[in-house]
């Protein structure tokens, strides 16, 4: 009998043991199943400014691999859409999760970035150009891809408004704030920014107690004409605002990374208007790796659509 029960107690445990190996092969294997990995995505520029990209996504906590690719620009056809999907499928990833780090998804660039992902859009010429010239084109994958949506109306964008904003005027109670961005072309676009925008606005003010919060679009790649008018908009909008508190205005850009638009060109268009400009762009700022953790902890909640291979 006790011979009997010794071997009965061998024979449980081993079956215990055997399940628990079960249950651990099936979980590292859904685990295996479940692996994502990161394109973070860039309109590009010169050296700095995809540096500060790199940077911004090195630094987000995703635990999963991430790759930085270019649309345009500087290094452009050194960091390929379809050579960051490939290094990712190298690695072993199940899925794809892409994040457009742009101001907004109302955009020709946010377009070619559905496009590179699969999603049946076609492009205008202008964008499809852009794409042959620095040789990016579809990935040749079958792994699913999710595209995130833009920066929009992150709360994150706010924070670095804010966080920018009061570097310049620590005591705003009694100041205004205008907030400036570069803009899409077309009317639509245009609307479609401003909603988002003012949303950020909004949420700025709130944080922080400045007496009156604005954004305008610069429009920067538009029709002279087209832009020329959203220049004017932008320097009636200062002085209204001047003329309200009785203070020069403070004026912060909603760009992506440090380069002539920041630099040289929104200075230049506010050149002699009653304000107090600040250059400093979104990154760098911690703020921006915390909104591509946010972009891919919402993207596993969201189902993803097979890429469809390049001809």
């Amino acid at each position: 009998m006790s011979s009997f029960r010794s071997t009965l107690r061998r024979s449980s445990a081993t079956v215990v043991m055997g399940l628990a190996a079960m249950t651990l092969s099936a979980t590292t294997l859904s685990a295996q199943a479940g692996k994502t990995g990161v394109v973070v995505v860039a309109h590009g520029g010169d050296s700095l400014w995809n540096a500060l990209v790199k940077d911004a996504a090195s630094k987000a906590k995703t635990d999963v691999p991430v790759e930085v690719s270019f649309l345009m620009s500087f290094g452009a056809a050194q960091a390929r859409f379809q050579d960051a999907v490939a290094k990712l499928e190298a690695k072993g990833v199940s899925r794809i999760v892409v994040v457009p780090m742009l101001v907004s998804s109302h955009s020709g660039h946010y377009d070619q970035i559905r496009y590179l992902a699969g999603e049946p859009i076609e492009l205008d010429k202008e964008m499809a150009h852009h794409l042959h010239m620095a040789g990016i084109e579809k990935p040749k994958t079958s792994l699913p891809i999710i595209v995130t949506p833009a920066m929009d109306n992150a709360p994150q964008v706010a924070q670095v408004l804010a966080d920018r904003a009061k570097a310049l005027a620590p005591n705003p109670k009694e100041r205004a704030l205008l907030i400036v961005g570069h803009g899409p072309n077309s009317a639509e676009d245009y609307a479609s920014w401003m909603e988002n925008l003012r949303q950020v606005a909004d949420t700025v003010k709130a944080m922080t107690g400045f007496r009156d919060v604005r954004v305008e679009l610069v429009r920067d790649d538009a029709p002279a004409a087209v832009r020329a008018e959203a220049v004017k908009r932008v320097r009636e909008l200062i002085d209204l605002q001047q003329m309200a508190t009785g203070k020069e205005v403070i004026v912060v850009p909603v760009l992506v990374s440090k380069g002539s638009v920041s630099r040289d060109k929104v200075p230049a268009d506010i050149k002699g208007t009653p304000s107090v400009y600040s250059g400093e762009p979104l990154l760098p700022h911690d703020a921006m790796s915390r909104w591509v953790e946010m972009r891919v902890r919402d993207a596993g909640k969201a189902p993803a659509k097979t890429a469809q291979k390049a001809h």
